[in-house]
């Protein structure tokens, strides 16, 4: 079943960025499309999104997961869910806001899953690859090479290759409030679609990136990094020896969607199944190889401070091993670092006033 095709779209956290731009996405392949917005717009930075869905005649409303009367009221049924809504920040599970985490990220998708339940609605849950635990991570063997941690041949845990970490990583250990709020949602929505025929395809991705997110220290690093080389603001390079070495692989947004995509127009193919989605081997790349792709995008050299202090739950290396979507789908990442990089300092260049005081580091 094609859900490109019947009935509505709901994305919720359809104000943030990976929200608005998977719903305009959608939009512009699909005109005809009827796709509802639902964000509380407490990031700051999201209600520059607002606008930009009613551009293209989404249906934003101003709403919140964690109030089942917000998700009850829509106006028009639907017959997907994109569970975009989160506190994606790690760090605020230790900043005071924990409690915020647990009800938007936990308490919030479980009524997601009841209105999919009332409704008779597919799911597509967007997790994250921090439902791998952080302790099991930084057990594997890395050797450190100038400017990156690279991973050993000795590292023997199952899931763990020269391609990253799969699905069948060790999932027992600590992973941090956020990883564990999207891992209990993970579990309740495999419960809900037995018991109540919910068809869903989760997708655990690793960093996304591109135009429109407002990035900030514990959350958007690659718009960060870039924002600080067009301002010329100072940065931090934060544990792990403090040289920046840390490796991340990177998703652009424009690729997400692709996946999305596919998934909401072969759902029978995917259904019941998880998938680790990132950028992938091609795409990893250390805070310092960052530091040097943003000056030669944006010409600008900049002061990074050094911070030996590990930040609690931190990872020194993640990458995404796309081997079992890519082979049980059409899907491919086709955008580079590089590619990604350029996308996000052309659109700051482009909007520099407006977006100063939200890119701040």
């Amino acid at each position: 079943m094609s859900f490109l095709s019947s009935g509505a779209i709901l994305i919720t956290g359809g104000a943030g960025f990976v929200g608005s731009n998977l719903a305009i996405g959608l939009k512009k392949r699909f005109p005809g499309l009827s796709i509802i917005a639902l964000d509380n717009l407490k990031r700051r930075g999201s209600e520059f999104n607002v606008p930009r869905l009613l551009d293209f005649s989404i249906q934003f409303i101003h709403g919140d997961v964690r109030n089942q009367e917000d998700l009850i009221n829509l106006p028009k049924a639907p017959s997907l869910i994109i569970e975009c809504s989160a506190e994606p920040s790690v760090m605020a599970g230790y900043a005071g806001s924990h409690a915020y985490m647990i009800n938007s990220n936990l308490s919030g998708s479980i009524n997601c899953f009841e209105l999919a339940r009332h409704h008779h609605a597919a799911i597509i849950f967007l997790s994250t690859s921090r439902v791998y635990p952080h302790e099991q991570i930084n057990k594997l063997i890395f050797d450190e090479t100038a400017n990156r941690f690279e991973l050993d041949d000795q590292s023997r845990l199952p899931g763990i290759s020269h391609r990253g970490v799969a699905e069948n990583f060790p999932i027992h250990g600590r992973r941090t409030l956020y990883g564990a709020t999207k891992y209990a949602s993970e579990l309740l929505l495999t419960e809900y679609s037995d018991m109540f025929n919910i068809p869903y395809v989760i997708n655990r991705c690793g960093v996304i990136a591109g135009p429109w997110q407002m990035g900030k220290i514990d959350q958007g690093v690659f718009a960060l990094w870039m924002a600080a080389h067009v301002f010329k603001h100072s940065l931090r390079y934060v544990g792990y020896g403090g040289m920046g070495k840390q490796v991340r692989d990177v998703l652009h947004i424009d690729d997400l969607l692709e996946l999305i995509i596919y998934q909401t127009t072969n759902m029978a193919s995917v259904q019941s199944k998880t998938y680790n989605v990132g950028g992938g081997t091609a795409n990893a790349i250390s805070l310092r190889e960052l530091t040097q792709l943003c000056r030669e995008i944006s010409g600008n050299e900049i002061h990074i401070e050094s911070d030996l202090s590990n930040r609690p739950g931190d990872v020194k290396w993640y990458i995404t091993d796309n081997s079992y979507v890519m082979k049980d789908t059409s899907w491919n990442v086709k955008a580079n670092t590089e590619r990604i990089m350029t996308n996000i300092w052309e659109w700051i260049r482009r909007h520099e006033t407006e977006l100063k005081p939200y890119l701040r580091c």
